[in-house]
């Protein structure tokens, strides 16, 4: 069992906790009870609007506004996360995009 920590408000470690945890689920579905858990419907929703919004970033060639249109989320969110999936680096979106096609591609090995 692992041991319990200790109380505490640094960001650093809070946030090393919580990586630690998001990465034990071993099936969507266990994904899917965690983020329950952890987080409002509000906050799963938006969650999923963004990841949505760079999937589409990445994967068409919509418009800011278009993909304002389909999705309802606001252009600043679209700009924010075009950012971060084009220019910032710490290259999440694109790592996790990149990850998910490679597994999701068929195999050469046929």
């Amino acid at each position: 069992m692992a041991p319990y920590p200790s109380p505490t408000r640094d960001g650093a470690v809070l946030t090393a906790e919580l990586c630690r945890a998001l990465l034990t689920p071993g099936s969507a579905e266990e994904m899917s009870r965690l983020l329950t858990d952890l987080c409002t419907p509000q906050e799963i929703r938006t969650l999923a609007e963004r990841w949505h919004v760079a999937r589409l970033l990445d994967g068409t060639d919509l418009s800011y506004r278009d993909i304002h249109d389909a999705t309802g989320v606001s252009t600043t969110t679209i700009v924010r996360i075009a950012r971060f999936l084009r220019q910032e680096p710490h290259q999440g979106y694109r790592a996790a995009i990149d990850t998910l096609a490679a597994s999701e591609s068929p195999s050469d090995a046929d």
